[in-house]
């Protein structure tokens, strides 16, 4: 799975001809409905245009959801079918930017399981506050990067080149080194476990 799949895959549909191909997930949540009713939620399915939802909550079609995502962050959009067992799909209203981004995200979460990457839940998933950065290399080659996921224990980050697995990188002030390759980049575990203080260059 990769982003432009993601990105470009287009699945028409009677409510939206532009939709995207959705893909598999399982994303924890909460959620505001029209009624202003707060409540937990998951995401069952998800593209950069479209997301299935689930949740004990009444809609309707046309409602409009706000909700906040974990690993994803706040989404917004318009509900555009309704389905069985409290299942629902909303638009996903965003600009291309932030779509590009969702692709990213999304790219990253679906290929968590096929790869095998280490997901420990006890390590929050972090926002960096500008997701532009660099990895040096111990030969002082330096690479500019966008950050894709980001937790205490490591980094995935898109990236045009690949260093091998086994090397040892510098991302920030975090030493690590290099754990898996995927599509758009390469996945950093840092040589120990950090803390929202040594990330504060990042964040």
């Amino acid at each position: 799975m990769d982003t432009t799949q993601i990105a470009q895959s287009r699945v028409p549909m009677a409510n939206d001809q532009r939709m995207f191909q959705r893909v598999s997930v399982s994303l924890h949540g909460r959620m505001l409905s029209a009624s202003r009713e707060e409540t937990d939620c998951v995401i069952v399915d998800m593209s950069p245009g479209d997301a299935q939802i689930e949740a004990d909550a009444h809609v309707q079609l046309g409602d409009r959801i706000i909700a906040y995502i974990d690993h994803i962050g706040r989404i917004e959009g318009e509900v555009l079918s309704l389905g069985s067992k409290g299942r629902f799909v909303i638009s996903v209203n965003a600009t291309e930017r932030k779509r590009e981004k969702l692709a990213a995200q999304l790219t990253w979460i679906a290929n968590k399981h096929e790869l095998g990457l280490p997901e420990d839940r006890r390590h929050e998933r972090l926002a960096p506050r500008n997701n532009r950065s660099e990895i040096v290399l111990d030969d002082g080659r330096a690479y500019p990067c966008r950050i894709i996921d980001l937790s205490l224990s490591g980094a995935a980050i898109e990236i045009s080149v690949r260093p091998a697995i086994g090397t040892a990188v510098q991302l920030g002030n975090m030493r690590g080194r290099v754990v898996r390759h995927f599509q758009e980049g390469v996945a950093i575990e840092f040589s120990a476990l950090q803390t929202r203080e040594s990330l504060s260059g990042l964040l």
